[in-house]
């Protein structure tokens, strides 16, 4: 059962986002248990301030523990400074009051314990045959020192999932690199084309089959967002309330235009502080853009490709998928995760591998403070920021140039397009 409640056409108030946190976790028979809550990093819209206040009003009391692990995935560690934003609270050496606020180290292999293995012949069968592979399933293994997990976390369009949130919290949120790297080059196989906001996919199937491993109780408050407010939130097993949010999250982040754009600016907002993340300003916008057209990732404020994963991307560069396909010999030693995370930046394309030649569907181009040199090593485009006149692209829809303020979790889709469901 679900309890909670949403509006595509509102944003609910503090008092019924307060009620259903009471409702669902009055559900919940934790009297004098200890109790793990997953949540967001910094680079989600998340009401986590106030989700942490209702937590410490209406959970604290009942509870032996009360304590938070950030599903980083790969993402850079978070300072004490950081996680006193995240959370509205001082945090002072991972504490916060008498809960315990943990990084997920994904970077160390003894944060982990292997709860099962997913085999070769189910992977093969989940998937429709596009790996076939068994994975060792791995989480961090501070799970295991509670009676029950609470995931609380928002759910948007996502690029290698369909839709975040619900399960994706443990995978790869603080999963070991095998299943995230064979989750996210999954997706990459698929495309972020086909892939995102487009339901339930076999990455998530995958993802559920993973979580069926876990021993502790599971339960998840799921959030519809934008940076204006609530939109909804929904409480439940990961698996239903993820899917009851999706649906409005479909309704409320997936923008629908007449016809394809030749270029956009996605202005990125400081969410995002590396390519690795800002990402997003191509990945939901793929879907929108014409044949031949062109995405300008703007932030000024960005200076690195990736804080986590740089110097393999520097290796590899940013190509479409069958680029890699045709020298997967060649690439198939590196972590598949920066693979995929490659190809959705890149988007779509074709490679003769004959003449070497590689044609991407959409040019991508860098207006960030990385080097105009470095751009053109990792095979992307540079444009100076401080060129980028925004007022020179506004107000110029109908002749296919768009302006997006806030880019990064509105997916854009054409309308009647064959993946766009309208």
């Amino acid at each position: 059962m679900v309890v909670g409640k949403g509006f595509a056409d509102r944003y609910l108030t503090g008092e019924e986002i307060s009620q259903v946190v009471r409702d669902g976790l009055g559900t919940l028979a934790v009297e004098g248990k200890r109790v793990l809550v997953i949540i967001p990093d910094g680079t989600r819209t998340m009401p986590m301030p106030r989700m942490f206040d209702w937590f410490e009003a209406q959970l604290a009391p009942r509870v032996a523990a009360l304590d938070y692990l950030v599903a980083l995935g790969t993402h850079p560690l978070m300072s004490d400074e950081q996680l006193s934003k995240l959370l509205g609270r001082p945090v002072s050496k991972g504490r916060c009051g008498k809960s315990r606020i943990f990084n997920h180290h994904w970077e160390d292999p003894r944060t982990f314990v292997t709860l099962g293995v997913i085999s070769a012949a189910e992977i093969g069968e989940i998937t429709g045959g596009l790996l076939a592979q068994e994975v060792p399933v791995r989480l961090n293994k501070l799970i295991l020192d509670y009676d029950q997990l609470i995931i609380c976390g928002p759910v948007f369009p996502h690029e290698v999932v369909g839709f975040s949130g619900g399960t994706k919290y443990f995978f790869p949120g603080i999963a070991g690199p095998e299943i995230i790297n064979l989750t996210h080059w999954l997706g990459a196989l698929m495309t972020n084309y086909q892939v995102i906001g487009a339901g339930y996919t076999p990455v998530r199937a995958v993802i559920d089959r993973a979580t069926s491993f876990i021993d502790r109780p599971s339960a998840c408050f799921a959030l519809v967002v934008t940076h204006e407010g609530v939109a909804g939130i929904y409480f439940g097993s990961p698996q239903e309330a993820w899917k009851t949010a999706s649906v409005l999250s479909a309704e409320k982040h997936i923008v629908y235009v007449r016809k394809p754009f030749r270029r956009v600016l996605s202005v990125m907002p400081r969410l995002y502080d590396d390519l690795w993340t800002a990402g997003k300003g191509m990945y939901k916008m793929e879907p929108a853009v014409a044949d031949g057209g062109e995405v300008v990732i703007f932030a000024p404020h960005i200076s690195e490709i990736s804080y986590t994963h740089g110097k393999v991307i520097e290796e590899i560069g940013y190509h479409c998928r069958d680029y890699f396909l045709a020298q997967w010999d060649r690439f198939k030693g590196y972590p598949w995760g920066v693979v995929a995370h490659s190809t959705h930046v890149k988007g779509l394309g074709q490679y003769d591998a004959s003449t070497g030649r590689e044609t991407p569907r959409v040019q991508v181009t860098l207006a960030t403070d990385i080097p105009a040199e470095r751009c053109r090593r990792v095979n992307l485009g540079y444009l100076d920021p401080a060129t980028v006149q925004r007022q020179e692209w506004e107000g110029r829809e109908e002749e296919g140039i768009l302006v997006v303020p806030r880019a990064g979790e509105m997916l854009y889709r054409v309308k009647n397009d064959a993946n766009s469901g309208q």
